[in-house]
């Protein structure tokens, strides 16, 4: 860089901190008689009498004169007229390899209290998706490990997929096959809302050391502040576009959008806004798509994703799933009744699309795939006649069929949490399958 170069910013560097003062504090929302902010710069609220300490807020509002802020964190110690002091910018994290292996806060910060490493970039969190004219055309499949999945939903390389279940269904256990079995170069899993109990259990269990070798964890529990859940999404997705640009192909998994979605509903509430669909103010409507356009693919690499909806009372239809179900490209279906019988992953292949598939697979495969769609339809829709003995061998070819084979799908669907069956075996297994129907 030229020296008048430098000598121009220097020239337009601000030396100047720019302070307000807190009036008062109303719920979660803080609003404070300056500093001049733009929406979405980080500010550092100073409190504490004898230990001093700083607060970040975020700018997420103004009331008249005065700019309303929301914390990363608790509002304790608060006082009227503690000092606020503007910092000008949004927020950034640190990204690079050497968070690969680690588990991080929303603000990029690592869980343990350990130091970052070094070398680290830093990044925008919030970013504008890539350009529709500048994304290329999915073209590929990608492995996830999961025989039902690859076989029958097969997945794109850049493809968006929800996975939408009530509570309990199986969606971390399915999350964490998928991380330990598939082909991509990278995981980043963000974990939004959840207890925080099971933090530690997903890692060491349903992921593995095997799968946070390599994988980003970013965790944002449900005792945080609404601010630092939705702030947890986006750095996962900030860290993923990272390495996206760097050429690679990641997998991110989001669990759970419908906890960002309920957290930008507090906030929403907290600076004013009317709520309007089930309680759901407009601004939820707005982030949702913001945020899931951002992966996929883009002139250097892709970011395969998978976002879990939370269904509550198993209603595919409430306001978050349909609209979530609007945006992505496929939606699986978690089915409770296939998780009472045993069957996991309890995918009901039926009610579950990847649009993607018929575009990336060869004839063969998809053929095999409808057929034993088709096959697993007609048994379910003759069930009740199987069962109390009213159907009679002999009455319908294609019955007969299905009764047959019913067993055999039921075997296939199945996988153990613990096994990895690649796409070849898993295709392999689906013709051989199929073969016996003709």
């Amino acid at each position: 860089m030229k020296a008048a170069d430098l000598l121009e910013q220097i020239d337009h560097i601000d030396t100047f901190k720019h302070y307000g003062r807190v009036k008062r504090v109303v719920g979660l929302m803080i609003e404070s008689q300056g500093p001049e902010s733009s929406i979405g710069d980080v500010c550092y609220i100073h409190v504490g009498h004898k230990k001093k300490r700083k607060i970040q807020a975020e700018v997420v509002g103004f009331k008249d004169e005065n700019i309303i802020l929301m914390p990363y964190t608790t509002v304790n110690d608060i006082a009227p007229g503690s000092l606020v002091e503007a910092t000008l910018k949004p927020l950034e994290i640190k990204v690079g390899p050497g968070l690969i292996g680690g588990v991080f806060d929303s603000l990029g910060q690592p869980l343990d209290g350990s130091p970052l490493p070094k070398g680290l970039t830093p990044v925008l969190t919030e970013q504008q998706p890539p350009n529709p004219l500048t994304r290329p055309p999915i073209d590929e499949s990608i492995e996830v490990g999961v025989r039902m999945i690859d076989s029958l939903l097969t997945v794109g390389n850049g493809q968006r997929v929800g996975i939408f279940a009530g509570s309990g269904v199986g969606k971390s256990t399915l999350l964490g096959m998928i991380a330990r079995n598939t082909t991509a170069d990278l995981n980043v899993i963000a974990l939004i809302g959840e207890r925080g109990r099971e933090v530690r259990e997903f890692i060491e269990r349903d992921l593995g050391p095997e799968g946070l070798a390599r994988s980003i964890v970013v965790v944002a529990t449900s005792d945080q502040p609404a601010l630092m859940r939705i702030k947890g999404a986006f750095t996962a997705t900030a860290i993923a576009e990272y390495f996206r640009d760097k050429g690679l192909n990641v997998m991110m998994m989001m669990d759970s959008v419908t906890r960002v979605a309920m957290a930008q509903r507090e906030v929403g509430l907290a600076i004013g806004e009317p709520p309007t669909t089930k309680g759901y103010t407009p601004s939820v409507f707005a982030i949702l798509p913001k945020l899931l356009e951002r992966t996929g693919t883009n002139v250097h690499g892709s970011i395969t994703s998978f976002y879990t909806v939370l269904v509550d009372g198993d209603d595919m239809n409430e306001p978050i799933a349909d609209t979530v179900r609007g945006i992505l490209d496929g939606h699986f279906v978690l089915d409770r009744d296939l998780a009472n019988k045993g069957q996991y992953p309890a995918v009901n292949v039926l009610k579950s699309v990847s649009r993607i598939m018929n575009h990336i697979v060869p004839e063969e495969h998809r053929k095999s795939a409808e057929k034993l769609r088709e096959m697993l339809s007609t048994y379910i829709n003759s069930e009740d006649l199987i069962n109390i003995g009213a159907y009679k061998k002999g009455s319908s070819r294609k019955i007969d069929e299905a009764i047959r084979l019913y067993p055999e799908i039921i075997d296939f669907l199945k996988q153990e949490t613990s096994s990895k069956v690649s796409l070849d075996d898993g295709l392999q297994q689906l013709y051989r399958l199929m073969g016996k129907g003709e």
